[in-house]
């Protein structure tokens, strides 16, 4: 397999994973509920393209600092995303509420829903594990067009299944599981990026 092959599958599973049990997930089915799907859908990938490339353009800047920096760095990223998911996944609570109107979909234009979209879900996004992820990648693989391409269908994949069948789905899945899996897998990175970083010291 080429190292653009695996970086980019290695993207896709671990945004994927971060993302399923997400706000990403819940938001867009929320905005299906209040809008048209196509609009949405439109909106929030317009959100994650932008979203991907701030994380790979982060990412790619980090492979120009030494190796030991770097990997430091790494393992500061992905430390404060196995924070983030283990400590939403351990707490007891909300899973995604029920926030979502009953009503059908707004009438609202095309340009308005999209627009309405692309903010809720680009701000929902900034900073997120998943975002960190695809940074910390670009930096750690140095494929950065097949980190972020990899990252980018994550997210719309999970958007796509938040708009077509996302009650289903929010049904059948265990969100506080997939984010403490996740948050192990991220602790795990984290280990290997601090080790390297203490044996290139």
């Amino acid at each position: 397999m080429s190292p653009a092959m695996w970086a980019l599958i290695s993207a896709f599973g671990l945004v994927l994973a971060v993302e399923l049990p997400d706000k990403t997930l819940v938001a867009t089915l929320v905005l299906t509920t209040r809008f048209r799907a196509a609009p949405v859908f439109a909106g929030v990938c317009v959100a994650f393209a932008v979203q991907c490339l701030f994380a790979v353009l982060f990412g790619s800047a980090l492979k120009l600092l030494p190796e030991i920096l770097l990997a430091a760095i790494v393992a500061v990223l992905f430390g404060i995303g196995a924070f983030m998911l283990l400590r939403e996944g351990f707490t007891p609570g909300k899973d995604g509420g029920e926030d979502a109107s009953r009503s059908g979909p707004s009438a609202a234009t095309f340009a308005r829903s999209a627009l309405t979209s692309f903010g809720v879900l680009f701000a929902a996004e900034w900073g997120d594990a998943s975002q960190l992820a695809t940074a910390s990648l670009a930096a750690r693989l140095g494929q950065p067009f097949a980190v972020g391409l990899g990252a980018f269908v994550a997210l719309v994949t999970v958007a796509g299944l938040a708009v077509f069948i996302g009650a289903k789905v929010r049904s059948r899945i265990r969100p506080k599981l997939i984010q403490r899996v996740a948050g192990f897998i991220f602790a795990g990175f984290a280990l290997f990026a601090a080790i390297q970083a203490l044996l290139l010291a």
